[in-house]
């Protein structure tokens, strides 16, 4: 990827985070957070991965969708882009595996614990290397 093309993605995410935090109509846009945007060598299409805090995914999507049109003028002025790639929406569900990814990390650590309760009740000696 060349360095032109990372640097309208990190300027796509900059502007497309102030547009939905300031003007943005809907409610639930104003929630949603860009995580990451990734634009095609041909520049046909950028997907932009979002999450948000609370709330249903759908309403998310939805609101996303109904207002593409508006986002994509407002990038283009922004950006002052030639041409501008259509946009793809994608939840970014990386924060979910990394919470689910936390949860069983101490799960497992629980479950040496109560291991080593039980080999203390029962006065087994953990070996020795």
């Amino acid at each position: 990827m060349g360095l032109s093309l990372q640097r309208l993605e990190s300027n796509a995410l900059r502007e497309l985070s102030i547009i939905l935090r300031q003007d943005a109509k809907n409610k639930h846009l104003s929630s949603v957070t860009v995580t990451e945007v990734r634009i095609t060598n041909d520049l046909s299409f950028m997907t932009i991965y979002y999450t948000f805090y609370q709330g249903k995914e759908e309403n998310y999507q939805k609101a996303l969708e109904d207002c593409k049109g508006y986002l994509r003028s407002q990038l283009a002025k922004k950006l002052k882009a030639r041409k501008m790639p259509e946009l793809i929406f994608k939840r970014d569900t990386s924060l979910d595996y990394g919470n689910h990814i936390n949860d069983l990390i101490l799960g497992i650590h629980e479950h040496d614990k109560e291991i080593k309760a039980n080999q203390e009740a029962l006065g087994i000696k953990e070996e020795e290397n």
